[in-house]
């Protein structure tokens, strides 16, 4: 066991953890934090994304204790209160989702997408969430979106 400590939303946390915990199993099991989706166990799907001091990371591939002192920000953390983030409420505009198991991950994929690039054109976004598997949709309304939230976080 080792004691890990980390700030998660915002929050610190602090708890003895397995060597070989996974960080996704950390959130969703000890903070229980289950907008974080297991998807594939392979890294594959993108359902896992998270953001590790600001950048995209699939926590399905990072042990726990390899977040140490890191700041964790997660689907849950995003919003402010009742008011969504604006790429989240794109997403819920634009019809961006159906089952909803891909979202978060696409959520959190997109915005660190958009921060890093605040005009992206539709091929900019379409290869940049290719690491993100949706089985239900096209993925247009996917683009449209990124699209909208892109251009609401630019307002926001």
């Amino acid at each position: 066991m080792t004691q890990l400590s980390m700030t998660v939303n915002g929050q610190p946390v602090s708890h003895d953890v397995e060597d070989n915990m996974l960080l996704v199993t950390y959130l969703r099991e000890t903070l229980a934090l289950t907008g974080t989706h297991i998807g594939c166990d392979t890294s594959q799907c993108g359902a896992c994304v998270i953001h590790i001091n600001g950048a995209s990371a699939k926590s399905c591939t990072v042990l726990a204790v390899q977040a140490e002192g890191k700041d964790i920000t997660t689907i849950e953390g995003i919003a402010s209160g009742d008011k969504l983030h604006p790429m989240q409420q794109a997403f819920h505009e634009q019809h961006g989702l159906q089952c909803g198991y891909c979202t978060p991950g696409m959520v959190m994929s997109a915005i660190e997408l958009v921060e890093t690039n605040p005009t992206l054109s539709e091929q900019d976004i379409r290869e940049g969430l290719e690491g993100n598997i949706c089985r239900c949709t096209g993925y247009h309304n996917i683009v449209k979106a990124v699209q909208t939230g892109a251009q609401d976080m630019r307002k926001a």
